[in-house]
């Protein structure tokens, strides 16, 4: 079953779910507040099983939306699944090293 929303893909599997952002920049707050509000009924859909989020698309994200995932984080861990980041930008992966968010995310 697939879903498809103008800021975010989302995929349903067996034990997991994929959410594909689609915009190459997230930068204002409005937009933010959209994915939050987006997310926060797929996150309780994926109750105990792999969120996979990809950012194959995305070049550039403000430091709003790494407070967001980790918001995500904690929600989809308080449920019993794992949250896992993939296809990150190289300098976005550098935010996440110099912030240490890398001990926090299992990255691939």
């Amino acid at each position: 079953m697939e879903k498809e929303q103008t800021k975010m893909k989302v995929e349903y599997g067996m034990d997991v779910t994929f959410v594909t952002f689609n915009d190459e920049n997230i930068l204002d707050e409005e937009q933010i507040r959209e994915l939050q509000k987006s997310l926060e009924p797929i996150t309780k859909k994926n109750k105990d099983g792999r969120m996979v989020m990809n950012f194959c698309n995305v070049k550039f994200m403000t430091s709003a939306m790494l407070g967001l995932l980790v918001r995500v984080h904690k929600k989809v861990s308080e449920l019993g699944g794992k949250l896992e980041l993939c296809n990150l930008d190289p300098n976005i992966r550098k935010v996440f090293e110099i912030t240490q968010l890398v001990k926090v995310f299992k990255i691939s």
